[in-house]
């Protein structure tokens, strides 16, 4: 009994102790030729915080569950069609995302992407 109640303590603790939602870490940046989810996108801005309440408005506003989130978040996204070519560039934040669903407005699972490499 008394092994079994230090256990479940034990268990209670660690569980305790994982932090649950709050920042990502942010992703390592890849270059460009390694994005094969589509298109890399140039981006306004990106998000590890999916508990962010400008994020969880925008959210809400979609149906996305902040707790299905699980990567980095781009914000205001257009696509860039070829690599290299005057008027492709990126002045803001370029990424490869994994669903890009929601026209632009937002992107889930992004990693930053080195247009250079």
């Amino acid at each position: 009994m008394q092994f079994t109640l230090i256990t479940a303590l034990a268990l209670v603790s660690v569980a305790v102790a994982i932090p649950t939602g709050g920042p990502l870490e942010p992703p390592a940046t890849i270059p460009a030729s390694q994005c094969n989810t589509g298109p890399v996108q140039c981006c306004d801005s990106t998000q590890t915080d999916p508990s962010d309440p400008s994020l969880t408005a925008i959210f809400a506003l979609l149906g996305i569950n902040v707790e299905d989130v699980t990567a980095m978040v781009a914000l205001t996204c257009s696509p860039i069609s070829v690599i290299g070519l005057p008027g492709n560039s990126c002045s803001a934040q370029p990424v490869c995302c994994t669903n890009n669903t929601f026209n632009g407005l937002v992107a889930l699972g992004c990693t930053p992407v080195n247009l250079n490499l």
